[in-house]
């Protein structure tokens, strides 16, 4: 039986949380439980890859943390879109659609 998670594409994770983040600022295991969520359970990051990723973006300033309470009582850090991350996330949704579009494309050349 086949697994319905995948590798991920290098490069599409910081595009990931940055989408996650467009709705509303998250701790760490929300961005993750939410992408698995919404993904039907084909995407799962791993610690390891998710808060490094994080830290990247932070220090690119798309990204704005700050220390609070979690729904559990527990300080957690909250991520945010900043203005920048927000243009830097249509970048990346046009160059997503663009690479989708051209192999998509390529796939159907013969039909």
């Amino acid at each position: 039986m086949t697994s319905a998670r995948f590798p991920m594409p290098q490069g599409t994770l910081d595009m990931l949380i940055l989408q996650t983040l467009s709705r509303d600022a998250a701790h760490g295991y929300a961005i993750a439980q939410r992408l698995e969520e919404v993904s039907r359970g084909a995407v799962h990051i791993n610690q390891g890859s998710l808060y490094p990723a994080l830290h990247r973006l932070e220090q690119k300033r798309w990204l704005k943390a700050e220390w609070r309470p979690s729904d559990t009582g527990r300080e957690a850090k909250f991520y945010a879109l900043t203005p920048a991350g927000r243009r830097q996330l249509e970048r990346e949704k046009a160059d997503w659609d663009r690479i989708t579009t051209a192999v998509r494309l390529i796939f159907n050349e013969g039909a």
